[in-house]
């Protein structure tokens, strides 16, 4: 028995070395970072996040403004804190950010703007970024899946848990001792927060929540490097987070096979632009529309038989109201993909609510599924039952939703996806889409890593053999 897992963990983030770290994990977390760049592009023009960027801007001051860091959205330089907290706030906007299932957790948007800010301000190789970034990775599932079903149920996890893993991966760049990193997680602990009331009457708090995750995480680390204590048993104490934010805590999975399960290959891509609790169902409807060759007005009913973690966060988006909300109502992503075969950014700003969808939204509903919540969350399982206009009824199943590791992306996918986000707010041309590409595939190779959109620095940085 383990009578300090917050230690072991913390000990495992700072003394995690590339060596140690599987060639496959590597070349997963690299997709996985090109996987982040697309969404982190995607949330250009986007009001909550361009807001929150003129706050950081105000808030750094004119001495930022040729700061060693890199804004994706406007390729602005800002100190590591600011540009850790605008793009975390961009890259959860589009909703096409990566997940890992067994922990309810979204760990690029939070991990990849620190290691991409701090990275750049220290001058750090790109192979120093990955091992950060599986740090990163690594700590945020295992305390996700510590945290237990109760707390996703209140607590939005990217913001919780997300806190103590940017944490983990901020201290892996500034080179933490594991009783640093112990502190550093203990103060991003205190400041874990995140509540889904927002869902309700579609505020913004989503994007606030993956900013202040990246940003505070950050600045626990940095506040760990110069001495500053944090509590030591922030995750299990008497009055820590398990004690406040769940019932059901599991202090076993904080150290669950630490060093050879590698939780950050279990991540999952995400092909459709709305919340993953959508995705199982999306996909058994479009499986299907598919086999039988149905138009959406054969559909008279659908049925999606749910996990209960979808009700609590779909249940109370009855009437969407924007694109964003619509992003969270079943039956608006059910009707886009009977429309168009996809839910992607374009379909959802053009049609949510168009006449044909919203009627199709309405003949949409879910229904606790207890084979499906039995599965939860190791695995999404898709299910609907589709009655159709002639009184015929389908059933559709899928038990790996597309960008599941059992269904993943290719790095062809996941680079057109990356163009089309790219393209959707106008965060890159496609030439300049296509050159960030080429050099992000190449990340852990540079001896340094440089600022995304200055090709003409990265290309001419010397490379060292990944």
């Amino acid at each position: 028995m383990n009578d300090h897992p917050g230690l072991t963990l913390a000990t495992f983030a700072a003394q995690l070395d590339f060596g140690s770290i599987p060639p496959a994990v590597v070349e997963r977390t690299v997709n996985l970072y090109v996987d982040w760049l697309g969404s982190a592009l995607a949330g250009k023009g986007a009001r909550p996040v361009e807001t929150i960027a003129r706050f950081a801007r105000q808030a750094a001051g004119a001495a930022a403004n040729n700061g060693p860091c890199e804004v994706l959205i406007d390729r602005s330089r800002t100190t590591p804190y600011f540009a850790a907290m605008v793009n975390g706030a961009a890259s959860h906007f589009a909703e096409q950010d990566d997940v890992h299932n067994g922990s309810v957790f979204h760990p690029a948007t939070v991990v990849f703007p620190v290691a991409l800010a701090l990275a750049q301000a220290t001058r750090a190789s790109g192979r120093d970024l990955i091992v950060a970034a599986v740090a990163g990775y690594e700590v945020g599932i295992r305390i996700g899946e510590f945290m237990g079903r109760s707390h996703y149920k209140v607590f939005h996890t990217t913001g919780t848990v997300g806190t103590i893993a940017a944490a983990a991966t901020a201290g892996r760049l500034l080179g933490l001792s594991p009783v640093q990193m112990l502190d550093a997680f203990g103060s991003a602990g205190t400041q874990a927060s995140g509540l889904w009331e927002f869902l309700r009457d579609a505020a913004d708090s989503k994007q606030l929540h993956t900013a202040m995750a990246a940003a505070n995480g950050l600045m626990a680390a940095q506040l760990a490097a110069d001495g500053f204590k944090g509590a030591t048993h922030i995750l299990d104490g008497a009055q820590g987070m398990a004690a406040g934010m769940s019932s059901d805590a599991d202090p076993a999975r904080l150290v669950d096979r630490l060093g050879s399960r590698w939780a950050t290959v279990e991540t999952s891509f995400k092909y459709h632009a709305a919340c993953r609790h959508t995705h199982p169902a999306a996909d058994a409807l479009l499986a299907v529309v598919q086999a039988h060759r149905l138009a959406p007005r054969d559909i008279a009913k659908v049925v999606a038989h749910v996990h209960q973690g979808a009700i609590d966060v779909l249940g109370p988006v009855v009437m969407p109201r924007t694109v964003h909300q619509a992003k969270f109502n079943m039956g608006t992503v059910l009707g886009l993909v009977a429309h168009h075969g996809y839910a992607g950014v374009t379909e959802f700003e053009q049609g949510f609510d168009a006449d044909a969808v919203v009627a199709f939204r309405d003949n949409v509903t879910m229904a606790f599924d207890a084979e499906v919540d039995a599965a939860y969350p190791a695995r999404w399982i898709g299910k609907v039952t589709v009655t159709t206009t002639d009184g015929r009824v389908f059933n559709g199943r899928v038990d790996e939703p597309k960008g599941d590791p059992g269904n993943t992306l290719s790095r062809d996918e996941i680079a057109t996806k990356l163009h089309r986000l790219a393209a959707f707010s106008g965060a890159a041309t496609e030439g300049e889409a296509a050159r960030l590409l080429g050099n992000a595939w190449q990340i852990a190779g540079q001896a340094q890593v440089g600022l995304v959109f200055d090709n003409a620095h990265a290309q001419a940085d010397s490379t060292v053999s990944a």
